[in-house]
């Protein structure tokens, strides 16, 4: 697996019209996970595949899109080191009001991706 920080055509084609159907709902299960006090650094891991990095959102199959959806927080992710520096990702870290953090997981790409979300 290669690890690009470039997002590719291919990709974003997919991951953009996903996103305009599931927008919403990452929205709300961002804000609800900060609301509860799970984490104010909620991830959202999405594969064609079934993964076993958060628990499962929307699969693809049930929200008619190309990628299965999954939610997260950045704890999982150090504690499973796919982030080597929780402090170095939080300075990276767009508001999650206005950016859903993906985690798009592929077998030619692996990167996390802040998507703006649509204004309402």
């Amino acid at each position: 697996m290669h690890n690009d920080p470039e997002l590719s055509g291919k990709y974003l084609g997919t991951i953009s019209g996903d996103f305009v159907q599931i927008a919403d709902t990452l929205r709300e299960t961002s804000y609800l996970i900060r609301q509860r006090g799970i984490s104010d650094f909620p991830i959202f891991p999405i594969c064609k595949e079934e993964i076993a990095i958060g628990k499962l959102l929307m699969s693809r199959r049930e929200a008619g899109t190309s990628w299965n959806y999954y939610a997260s927080f950045l704890s999982e992710f150090v504690e499973r080191q796919l982030v080597d520096d929780g402090e170095l990702f939080k300075s990276a870290w767009k508001d999650p009001d206005e950016f859903a953090c993906l985690f798009v997981v592929d077998k030619e790409f692996m990167n996390f991706v802040f998507i703006p979300f649509p204004e309402d």
